[in-house]
């Protein structure tokens, strides 16, 4: 593969670069033909790689990307799954350079060179992996599986309309295993396969006290700010322990055995190191958890956005009408997205004092799931790294979220295998985000020997 790569290399910058181009944007719909032509360029990407058919397929969303080769049906079936939306930009004076115009450039803390762009990580640049090991199995005879591809453009908004097009596609997509790079490795010192990843439940809140904004002198004081009591109400959601408060929100929450929480130990973690990258003094979570404990196999509840009244320029007296948050909930498996959204409304709305009105608004959501570090795919992902990096990958777990995997495994009765190749530092979801060379290599050449020891 390395020498594929090398006689390559140009080519695949090339194609790569078309991909990143494209503001696939699904949060903004402005951006709907953007999300069209990545899916378009997708399925020529597909064809020109090696596969028998691709296609464009709508649904009640954005359009999903099938393609597949089929070489012997008695042949192990691989689905590979990815997305090709990607995040807003914004803060786009934070960017040092233009989100969608692609450059190499040196990593300023290590002069590594990485590919700097929106989707260059998260997750264009991940799923572009998948499609040269394919093409290189493919062009030098050592493909010895069925290969099908399932890209979505929107898994960063919540993966609404896919659950319905793979039930209605269930045995176009029978497979033996769901291959996904689009997670992050522990750290760049020691590889890892994420053997599980968090649910989530995510809402926007409105709390409505007078029917108008005031003037803050004429009403100040008598009567109640709706920005202060969100902020009450929000700050009652945690404990000084950092446990979630709400009623019932603990009762699916299965506890690790020392054992298991002893096999996550064994990755590695600096806490000097990662309070350094963040620029924080100190850590806070719940207590009684190490810190990869804490994102990985226990849940929690996060203020993702908080707004309301005057924010422009200088000063405005007003005392708002209301105030808005986006609270975003990371769930553990056996944690239903349902059930948790249905508890935190009804205690929202039970801890709300009289003096305001509450408005909830589900988001989107989905739910965890676990895959044994015992399966076939799982051994051979781990053997194919071993020998790329020379050191055995330690299974981990997931802290973020692709809700929609808990369900194409329940649909398709198949387990997804989490093969990423990311790191902390690629920034993803925010400015800047990037993705090392060497990364990139990596991965090709990982996936390609996956499939040679699965």
């Amino acid at each position: 593969m390395k020498a594929y790569i090398e006689a390559n290399r140009q080519r695949f910058f090339d194609e790569l670069f078309s991909l990143l181009r494209i503001p696939s944007i699904s949060a903004k719909p402005e951006h709907k033909p953007d999300m069209v032509r990545c899916a378009e360029r997708l399925r020529d990407l597909l064809l020109e790689a090696g596969a028998d058919e691709a296609g464009v397929y709508p649904t009640a969303g954005n359009p999903v990307v099938f393609g597949q080769k089929i070489l012997d049906p008695s042949w192990k079936t691989v689905l590979v799954y990815g997305h090709y939306d990607v995040q807003p930009p914004e803060p786009l004076e934070k960017w040092r350079t233009d989100p969608f115009e692609p450059v190499i450039a040196k990593d300023p803390a290590t002069g590594e060179d990485a590919i700097y762009a929106r989707g260059a990580n998260d997750d264009k640049g991940q799923l572009f992996m998948h499609l040269k090991a394919f093409e290189f199995l493919l062009r030098t005879g050592k493909l010895r599986h069925n290969v099908k591809f399932i890209f979505e453009g929107e898994e960063e908004i919540g993966s609404g309309s896919l659950p319905a097009w793979v039930r209605d596609n269930k045995e176009r997509l029978a497979a033996d295993v769901i291959l996904v790079s689009d997670t992050t490795m522990i750290s760049d010192k020691v590889p890892s396969i994420n053997c599980g990843m968090r649910g989530l439940a995510y809402l926007e809140v409105t709390v409505t006290g007078p029917n108008k904004d005031l003037h803050s002198g004429h009403y100040g004081g008598a009567v109640a700010n709706p920005i202060n009591t969100l902020c009450d109400m929000i700050s009652s959601l945690i404990d000084k322990d950092g446990r979630v408060t709400i009623p019932g929100f603990y009762d699916d929450v299965v506890e690790l055995s020392a054992e298991d929480r002893a096999q996550l130990a064994r990755a590695p973690f600096d806490l000097d190191e990662y309070k350094e990258f963040l620029d924080i003094k100190e850590i806070k979570g719940e207590k009684g958890y190490t810190t990869m404990e804490r994102t990985g196999i226990r849940p929690c509840l996060d203020v993702c956005g908080i707004w309301g009244g005057y924010t422009g320029a200088g000063a405005k007296t007003v005392l708002p009408s209301q105030a808005h948050a986006k609270i975003s909930m990371r769930l553990v498996p056996n944690q239903l997205s349902s059930k948790i959204t249905e508890l935190f409304e009804r205690h929202f709305r039970a801890i709300a004092p009289p003096y305001v009105k509450v408005d909830v608004k589900p988001c989107e959501g989905g739910n965890g799931f676990l895959i044994p570090i015992s399966s076939p795919a799982f051994q051979a992902a781990s053997k194919a790294m071993a020998e790329v990096y020379g050191i055995e990958p330690v299974p981990s777990r997931g802290g973020g979220s692709i809700a929609v995997l808990a369900e194409m495994q329940q649909i398709l009765g198949i387990d997804p295998l989490l093969m990423g190749f990311g790191l902390e530092r690629d920034t993803i979801h925010s400015p800047n985000e990037s993705y090392l060379l060497r990364q990139l290599w990596a991965g090709m050449e990982s996936i390609a020997l996956f499939y040679q020891y699965y």
